[in-house]
């Protein structure tokens, strides 16, 4: 299956079902906390159906959001979103066009998380930030098993080390929402963190959301 077919078919799902109010949720207070105050014109990388996106917008930032699944943004545009249709990893801007850069939940999905950060990097004005929220990949991933009601992951040793795509993992035929739908893509904790560092990105805050025991987010503010 090819990447901007992944989400094809299950936008509304996606909004009304999978995630119904993102706005209420832990993930929103880190984003527009470790954004600081609107400053600008700001890139969301893999914006989905939008609802982070038009918020921002709404908060004062001049927003572009940008996806590959054309289904995912035609709810963004609904939602009043400055949409782009292209592939993360290959940005259609020109270099430093952005004040700001936001990316949330992308590396379990894109194919080329490196390249993506290189854009970002390429397209960010110099000192600019760049937020981004991903999984925990020490417990989110084909080795966990991770029980929502708990909140504790069930972790499989033997599959922690494989990166790249996968489809059938403890993780997944386990699991229900998204990913038994569209599949995912792991990185281990230290090459998900070197990737950054490799795109040239300098690490300024991260933080563990302390919703749960074992935290199933990792959130950044990084520096161009």
């Amino acid at each position: 299956m090819t990447p901007d077919a992944r989400y094809d078919g299950i936008a509304d799902w996606y909004d009304t079902e999978f995630q119904p109010a993102p706005l209420e949720s832990e993930t929103w207070e880190l984003l527009t906390r470790l954004l600081g105050e609107p400053s600008g014109a700001l890139l969301d990388v893999g914006c989905g159906t939008g609802t982070y996106t038009a918020a921002l917008a709404e908060r004062g930032w001049d927003v572009t959001g940008l996806d590959v699944s054309e289904d995912m943004l035609r709810r963004a545009e609904a939602k009043g979103v400055h949409a782009v249709h292209a592939d993360a990893a290959s940005l259609p801007f020109e270099d430093a066009s952005f004040d700001a850069a936001t990316s949330v939940f992308t590396h379990t999905d894109v194919d080329d998380f490196a390249g993506l950060l290189r854009e970002v990097v390429r397209v960010l004005r110099p000192g600019g930030p760049f937020v981004y929220i991903g999984v925990h990949p020490c417990f989110v991933g084909p080795h966990s098993v991770y029980d929502v009601g708990r909140r504790v992951p069930e972790l499989h040793s033997d599959w922690y080390r494989l990166t790249g795509r996968y489809d059938d993992a403890p993780g997944i035929s386990r699991a229900s929402g998204v990913r038994i739908r569209v599949g995912a893509t792991h990185l281990p904790l230290g090459l998900f963190l070197q990737t950054f560092v490799d795109a040239g990105l300098r690490l300024e805050r991260v933080e563990e959301p302390a919703q749960r025991e074992y935290s199933f987010g990792l959130a950044f503010r990084w520096r161009r």
